[in-house]
């Protein structure tokens, strides 16, 4: 058997220290996505990713995530990036047009780039789907996606650097 490559998955939390991590965060939904950027930046410090290494860039919606992320990753300044956003189903055919391009674009501008983006778009059916999927302290019991994406985003960083030997 060759080599076992691991982007630190499976051993606790991953190390954080010395990487740069970018975010971009859709302003649409704000009460969802706010709370995704909480967790996405709290569980960075929590992997020792200095505050000052996390730079986050605004947009307007979901839709544009996906250009937000491939100008932060052009930039060769991120180990990382971060897309957060929240998608709720409505009456209209709206989350069809916006819900699953927003997530093949953040995937090719990973592919395009080498930069690891972490997909961390909520789509969900309703409101309290959004809200039971981005949890932070002092909330009722659930999770936050926004962990979860900050914790990929470590984890691939990791992984492509073992990859290319740096």
């Amino acid at each position: 058997m060759g080599r076992d490559f691991r982007g630190e998955g499976g051993r606790g939390r991953p190390d954080g220290t010395g990487r740069r991590i970018g975010v971009v965060v859709a302003r649409w939904n704000l009460a969802v996505t706010d709370r995704l950027l909480r967790g996405a930046t709290r569980r960075l410090v929590e992997c020792g990713v200095a505050e000052d290494d996390v730079d986050v860039a605004w947009v307007p919606g979901a839709f544009e995530v996906p250009l937000g992320c491939s100008a932060m990753a052009a930039t060769g300044r991120y180990d990382a990036v971060i897309a957060i956003g929240c998608v709720i189903r409505g009456d209209t055919a709206h989350f069809e047009y916006v819900a699953g391009p927003a997530a093949e674009a953040v995937m090719r501008v990973q592919l395009d780039t080498g930069v690891p983006v972490a997909f961390g778009v909520l789509t969900v059916e309703d409101r309290r789907q959004a809200l039971v999927r981005s949890v932070v302290d002092g909330d009722v019991a659930g999770d936050n996606k926004g962990e979860e994406a900050a914790d990929v985003a470590l984890e691939m960083a990791a992984l492509l650097v073992a990859l290319r030997g740096d």
